[in-house]
């Protein structure tokens, strides 16, 4: 088992190295291009910070940013959510954006604690939804639904592991995400790198993009 999950951090590892390196080669996608559309996001019905159960209906028509974390992860979480506040900023006040921040820690991390988490670290954005729920869902809609690892690890500090990755969803449900061109040929990175402000600022321009399809 601990084989498969390396195998999973390896993954998630190579796309978010290959990521950095196209957006630090390379700069930003051709602007002639419009977004890549990868699968459809799988359905999904978890409980947020005020106790209320979210599901992809909520977010139907919105454009919206997937996450994953947990509340006390000592490493990047602190980051990625000082990052997402980023596009908290940016985009505030508009109905059609929302982020769905998922706790890979849900036994620990009630909706009491996520609420107490999302005060303290300023997130006010009304879509902004911190998530809990079953353990084996949430492990499944992470590592099945985006392949993306996440899992139990006490080895590492912390105690999980789990990718600093974005995901961008549009307002059909898709996972999008913009190209690259190197030498004549375009190649997507799917995923965007929540450590690095660079990639934030390249996730800021493709959520306006689908806001405005």
């Amino acid at each position: 088992m601990k084989k498969n999950n390396y195998s999973y951090v390896g993954l998630s590892f190579v796309l978010l190295v290959f990521g950095i390196w196209v957006v630090n080669e390379y700069g930003s996608r051709s602007e002639e291009k419009a977004l890549v559309k990868f699968e459809k996001v799988p359905e999904f019905a978890f409980t947020n910070q005020e106790g209320v159960t979210i599901s992809n209906k909520d977010f139907q028509g919105k454009v919206y940013v997937v996450e994953f974390f947990f509340t006390t992860c000592p490493t990047i979480c602190p980051v990625m959510t000082q990052n997402t506040l980023l596009l908290q900023h940016k985009f505030y006040g508009n109905p059609n954006f929302g982020i769905a921040s998922i706790s890979i820690n849900p036994k620990h991390d009630s909706p009491n604690v996520l609420k107490a988490y999302a005060q303290e670290k300023g997130a006010t954005l009304e879509n902004w939804h911190f998530l809990t729920g079953d353990e084996t869902e949430i492990f499944d809609f992470s590592n099945k639904g985006f392949k993306l690892y996440a899992g139990v690890n006490e080895a590492v500090e912390g105690g999980f592991e789990h990718s600093g990755l974005f995901a961008l969803i549009d307002k059909q449900g898709y996972i999008r995400s913009r190209t690259i061109k190197i030498g004549d040929n375009e190649n997507p990175i799917k995923f965007y790198d929540g450590l690095d402000v660079s990639a934030i600022e390249m996730l800021k321009e493709d959520i306006q993009l689908l806001l405005n399809e």
